[in-house]
Formats: structure tokens, sequence, C-alpha cells
């Protein structure tokens, strides 16, 4: 029994690295769907107190317990009402893209630091393990929750700019997916079927950013 707590006190202290990722992932990515919203016309996201950087407006306990558990996960949606979209077709796929790509250029500018103390500075990059480990996680868990989020599975990201290519009748379908989006999700983290997919991806991501 001792040894039981002892194995999950170390799994514990090995997620902790992630946690301000985790977080950082989480409030940026909704942070950026609900500026760009505001910049296209909509003030839904500013009304409801949804344009902050505080995680606890955009934390949602399946989706965080995901992202550390697996690096990947969801946040609660920001509220968009496309009724106030000035280009109504146009702005939705903006809205749907700035969350990944917030996601994106957090992992480039944090893989940047670390290219930087590497070369820089590599006493202090090689030394300081707990340094190495945060700065890691920023880019692995924002690089994940980018790719995982342009999964065309409602309600992710990816299933918006779908709806920006496709034609009225596999539309029809998506819409009936976006009840069931949920339980697909749990199915495809918990299977593997979603790390399958998203691994190739991360790991040529992630080669690209850090070297």
């Amino acid at each position: 029994m001792n040894q039981f707590f002892s194995d999950v006190g170390r799994e514990l202290l090995g997620l902790l690295p992630a946690v301000p990722a985790v977080l950082w992932a989480i409030s940026f990515h909704e942070f950026c769907h609900g500026y760009v919203a505001l910049k296209c016309g909509d003030r839904t996201a500013e009304l409801e107190g949804r344009l902050t950087l505080n995680p606890l407006a955009h934390f949602d306990p399946w989706g965080a317990l995901c992202m550390l558990l697996f690096h990947f996960g969801w946040a609660k949606p920001v509220p968009i009402d496309p009724r106030n979209f000035r280009n109504p077709r146009r702005d939705i796929l903006l809205v749907s893209v700035a969350g990944v790509a917030g996601n994106v250029l957090t992992a480039i500018v944090f893989g940047l630091v670390v290219r930087a103390l590497f070369h820089w500075m590599p006493e202090l990059f090689w030394t300081n393990y707990g340094l190495r480990r945060v700065l890691f996680a920023f880019v692995v868990v924002n690089l994940n929750f980018a790719v995982f989020n342009l999964l065309p599975v409602p309600p992710l990201d990816g299933s918006k700019l779908l709806y920006y290519f496709l034609p009225p009748r596999p539309i029809a379908v998506m819409e009936w997916l976006e009840r069931w989006g949920s339980l697909v999700l749990l199915v495809l983290i918990y299977s593997g079927a979603a790390g399958a997919v998203m691994s190739p991806v991360v790991r040529w991501a992630l080669e690209l950013i850090v070297g």
C-alpha cells in the first residue's frame, strides 16, 4: 500500500511542470477565439466575461484532466454569436483558426527560448532540470492542444473549419455529430485513436520548432 501511494505521488509530481502549460494553453486558446470574434463584430464573449486569460473562466474538468494525463484536451468553449459577424462565413473560419494559432504561436515562442538557452546558456539549460521540464511542457502541451483541436469532431475547432468547406449534406452529418461530440472525443482519447492520429504531426512540429 505504501508503495502504491509512493508511485501515485511520483506520478503527480511528474505532472506539476505541465500545470502552468495546461492553464495557459486553455486560457490563451479561448481568449484568442473571443478576441478575434470581438474584432469581427461579436461582443458575446466580452459581455459574458470570457474575454480573459483567467483559466477559471474557461475551465472544463474533463478537458483539463485529459490535458494533464494525455497532453491534449479541451476548454469550455467561448460563446460566439455568428449573427453579429460582419461576414459570417469568413469570420467563423477566422474565429475557429484563432485558438489553434494562439497555441502554435506559444509553442514557437517557447521553442525559441529552448533553442536560445541551449546555444547561448548551455550550463543553465542542462543544470536546471525543472526549467527544462517547464519549457518543454509549454511546447509539447500547446502543440498537442493545437493538433487535437483540429480534429474534425464537434465541438472542436476542426469541425467548424469543415463547415466552411463542406457542401450541405455532409454539414447535416456534422450537425448530427454535434449531439454526440463529447462522447466521441472520450472514445477517441481513451481508445488511443486520437493519439495515434496526432503523434506523427506533433513529432514533426516538435522537431521543426525545437530541433
